[in-house]
C-alpha cells in the first residue's frame, strides 16, 4: 500500500499594528497546531531597532530588508514542506504584496482593534522598542486589507485561535 500523500505545507500570516496582539495570538495558535512560531520583530536589524527605540517610525526604505526577509523565511518554510506561523504588521497592501505575491497556501489574518485599546495595551508594555507614541503613525499608514480573515482584538487570544482555525480549516 502506498503511503498517504501529505498535505502541502500551510502558512498563516498574522498582521496588525503595534499592540494588536499578533505575537500573544502567534504563539498561542502555533502551540495548539504545532508548528514553529515566527516573530516578525526577530527580522529587524539593530538599526530599525534602535531608530523605533528612539520613537522613530520606520519607513518604506527601512521596512525593505525587513520584509525581505520574512518572505524569505516563509519561502524557505514552503521548500521544506514545514507549516509554520508568521506576524508581520504588514501595515500597507504593497508590503503584503511582497510578502504574498506567487506564494499558495498563505492565509492572511489582520488582527484590528480601536485605538485607546491598542494604545493600553502598548502603555503595559514598558522597555518595549516599539513604543505607544509610534502608534499614531502605524495607524496613520495602515490599509486594512480587503483579502484576509479580519478580527476584533476584544476576543480573548483562545476566541482568535480558535476563529483561526475554523477560517483555516486546521
Amino acid at each position: 500500500m502506498l503511503p498517504a500523500p501529505s498535505s502541502p505545507p500551510r502558512l498563516i500570516l498574522l498582521m496588525g499594528v503595534a499592540g494588536s496582539g499578533k505575537t500573544t495570538v502567534g504563539h498561542e495558535l502555533a502551540a495548539a497546531l504545532g508548528w514553529p512560531y515566527h516573530e516578525a520583530d526577530d527580522f529587524h536589524g539593530a538599526a530599525n531597532k534602535e531608530k523605533m527605540g528612539r520613537g522613530l517610525p520606520l519607513d518604506d526604505h527601512d521596512r525593505a530588508p525587513w520584509l525581505a526577509a520574512i518572505r524569505t523565511a516563509m519561502d524557505d518554510c514552503q521548500a521544506a514542506g514545514r507549516s509554520a506561523v508568521f506576524s508581520c504588521s504588514a501595515l500597507k497592501e504593497k508590503y503584503r504584496r511582497v510578502l504574498l505575491d506567487g506564494t499558495t497556501g498563505v492565509s492572511l489574518v489582520f488582527l484590528s482593534g480601536d485605538r485607546e485599546m491598542l494604545l493600553a495595551r502598548l502603555q503595559q508594555r514598558p522597555g518595549h522598542y516599539m513604543k505607544p507614541t509610534m502608534l499614531e503613525s502605524q495607524l496613520a499608514v495602515l490599509e486594512p486589507p480587503a483579502d484576509a480573515l479580519t478580527l476584533d482584538v476584544r476576543q480573548s487570544p483562545g476566541e482568535l485561535v480558535s476563529a483561526i482555525r475554523r477560517h483555516c480549516g486546521v
